[in-house]
């Protein structure tokens, strides 16, 4: 997979992200992954070297926060960033590209295991409808009691379990940070394939 910022755009997009106030290395990497909408997070072992050599250049400096080291732009810095302010939308449309890049890879690699999982759903069906068909060959005092209608409820009691659990967790989620497009195709592709195989048991 070609990189995702070409040389030098890192260090000139974290210039712009401290251009908005003095920021703590995780809050860097939290705001650059939240720019790629969870598609892509740097490791600190690319966000620090660059900070300190920004550092070394006098474009950043530093200053203590508590227990952690805040990073704030210069006044040479705010001159370099003004001076390249072309460049910096450059690199903002090479961040959209990224992004619709890296989901469109995500969303392959989703929909391949998908077709994984939706084989041994139909495996997994295949095997439920034999040994449904072995039941009703049991001679009428050997089946075990299920009252009619009674497997409908609990499939509807199942379906509204998943729903419940998969809503509570989605909103959890949304309450830190906004659901990444990554989790909203991969909702919309695992339902996709769960309906399919579901509705291949069904008869027609």
């Amino acid at each position: 997979m070609p990189p995702v910022f070409a040389h030098g755009a890192l260090r000139l997009y974290l210039l712009s992200l401290l251009e908005s106030g003095p920021k703590h290395g995780y809050e860097l990497i939290k705001a650059l992954k939240d720019r790629f909408g969870g598609t892509y997070s740097p490791s600190a072992g690319t966000i620090y070297p660059r900070l300190g050599k920004l550092e070394e250049d006098g474009l950043v400096a530093t200053e203590p926060a508590g227990r952690r080291t805040n990073y704030r732009i210069t006044a040479a810095g705010l001159a370099e960033l003004n001076r390249r302010r072309e460049d910096l939308a450059g690199v903002e449309n090479d961040i959209a590209a990224s992004v619709q890049r890296l989901t469109g890879t995500l969303r392959e690699d989703i929909r391949s295991s998908m077709r994984g999982l939706r084989g041994d759903l139909a495996a997994a069906a295949e095997a439920a409808r034999a040994a449904a068909a072995a039941a009703t060959a049991l001679p009428a005092n050997s089946q075990p009691h299920s009252p009619k209608g009674q497997p409908l409820k609990e499939a509807e009691l199942l379906l509204q379990d998943f729903r419940d659990g998969l809503r509570a967790d989605l909103r959890r989620q949304a309450l830190h940070q906004p659901i990444s497009p990554v989790t909203l195709e991969t909702v919309r592709t695992v339902l996709e394939e769960a309906r399919a195989a579901i509705r291949g048991t069904l008869q027609p």
